[in-house]
């Protein structure tokens, strides 16, 4: 049956909520992520990227480019706020909702509109980006076309803040003379290959013979790839997406050598994988591991259990014999443990309560730029079955505390006991610096105070 397809993404996310809750950043560059010296962008607003700064780009290099920009630290409570504000508005589109993470989903409008045509299609688009910059504060790019690829591709041409209505029948005319990377599945290996055939745009692919891409690249993605060039998909929109691993990461402040001090880590994050894998009600088969070494290479390893577990112990225990056969003898900058093959039924060891438990371990090293900065920042999903399924990028950041009272991060919310709510733009040498202002008010004063100033307290982000 015909499909119509929403695809939305949210432009520049993470800034966005910064600049619309802060009225002194609005139309200034901003970048969010990691803001020590080992940090990693996750979002640069578009004042930002007009200096050549984007995500997964080392915070460092940013700050080379564009030293003027506001580096602020994740706050992830006030993304998640303004995302399910606007997963809600899309539920009122339709019922299949597929969100692909806090800022970018798929809606199948064709149960709620049956009949739409590409003009009903374009005023209901228009109508809900009117709802949503009302709704939320913020604007979206939207692309509307008959499968998720061509939705997709439409969202993509138009950025930021854009609408893409491609009429069915000319998906194919639309996706000609774009580039062959810009195909789901097509990234630099896949397009020197198909560029050896001559291919260069969707075009160029839609017009080979289908019988040579399968024989270059495989019969499942030669003949999908071909298929995607002449505009079809067939995939649906998935209203329910399953959580298929939960996993958390640490960033550490200088390279670990220390076995010892590595243990430590892992006990802690199996403990955290675990903790959510009960708070959900589900357990896993596989436990994997993330190194990053000192030289950014990553490796990962894995072990597939006897039976799905959500038990720390062996969890940790699994974790560290995959650890022990990786050389950390230079040096390991980030560690993250996993686990997948999830499920919600769990065949318990009857012996597990015989097993000794683990020693508390003693604090671990913190890093400079927190935890969860996986390779593909910008990416990264929050599965919908299991809350908080791995760390978002630069989430629980750690700046250099000061010397006398709590630490503060840039970008912080908090409330003070006379002026009340403002948020941090810097802190050092036993001071903090505080705006204060807020989403509807005007560009506020700046005052700074000691650090542990008892009249000024961490608060939660402001409501919209």
């Amino acid at each position: 049956m015909p499909r119509t397809v929403l695809h939305l993404d949210l432009d520049a996310f993470y800034a966005a909520v910064e600049q619309r809750d802060k009225p002194s950043l609005r139309g200034k560059p901003v970048v969010v992520g990691g803001t020590g010296v080992r940090g990693v962008v996750a979002t640069a607003s578009y004042e930002a990227r007009a200096f050549g700064v984007g995500s997964a780009m080392a915070t460092g290099e940013a700050r080379r480019r564009c030293p003027n920009a506001a580096y602020l630290a994740p706050r992830f409570a006030a993304y998640r706020t303004a995302s399910g504000a606007v997963m809600a508005l899309l539920h009122e589109l339709s019922p299949v909702v597929e969100p692909l993470s806090l800022d970018e989903a798929y809606v199948d409008l064709t149960p709620a509109h049956p009949d739409l045509d590409a003009a009903a299609a374009t005023a209901l688009a228009e109508r809900f980006r009117a709802q949503l910059r009302a709704a939320t504060g913020l604007t979206a790019s939207v692309g509307v076309g008959t499968s998720k690829l061509v939705a997709k591709i439409g969202s993509d041409l138009r950025k930021p803040d854009g609408l893409t209505v491609v009429e069915p029948g000319a998906e194919a005319a639309l996706l000609a003379p774009l580039p062959v990377r810009r195909l789901p599945g097509v990234g630099a290996v896949t397009g020197a290959r198909l560029a050896g055939l001559g291919v260069r745009t969707v075009g160029d692919l839609a017009a080979a013979d289908e019988r040579e891409v399968v024989g270059l690249l495989g019969r499942a993605n030669g003949a999908a790839l071909h298929a995607y060039a002449r505009g079809a998909d067939a995939r649906p929109v998935v209203a329910e997406r399953d959580a298929k691993s939960v996993s958390a990461e640490e960033t550490f402040a200088t390279d670990l050598t220390d076995r010892r001090l590595l243990a430590d880590q892992v006990r802690r994050l199996a403990g955290r994988v675990t903790d959510r894998l009960r708070a959900a009600g589900v357990c896993g088969r596989t436990v994997t591991i993330k190194v990053r070494r000192y030289d950014f290479t990553t490796l990962g390893r894995s072990a597939t259990l006897a039976q799905p577990t959500d038990d720390a112990r062996e969890v940790t225990a699994t974790a560290l014999a995959l650890l022990a056969g990786v050389d950390v003898a230079d040096g390991v900058r980030l560690l993250g443990v996993g686990v997948a093959g999830l499920t919600e039924h769990v065949q318990q060891d009857l012996l597990a309560d015989l097993l000794p438990r683990p020693e508390p371990s003693r604090p671990a090293p913190r890093g400079a730029d927190g935890e969860g900065l996986p390779d593909a920042v910008g990416a990264a999903v929050l599965d919908a079955a299991v809350p908080d399924a791995g760390d978002p990028p630069g989430e629980d950041s750690s700046p250099d505390a000061s010397p006398a009272g709590p630490a503060w991060r840039p970008g912080q919310d908090v409330v003070h006991a006379a002026l009340g709510a403002g948020w941090v733009q810097g802190s050092g040498l036993g001071r903090v610096t505080v705006r204060f202002e807020g989403p509807r008010t005007p560009v506020g004063p700046v005052r700074t105070y000691r650090a542990d100033d008892p009249d000024l307290a961490p608060a939660d982000p402001p409501a919209w």
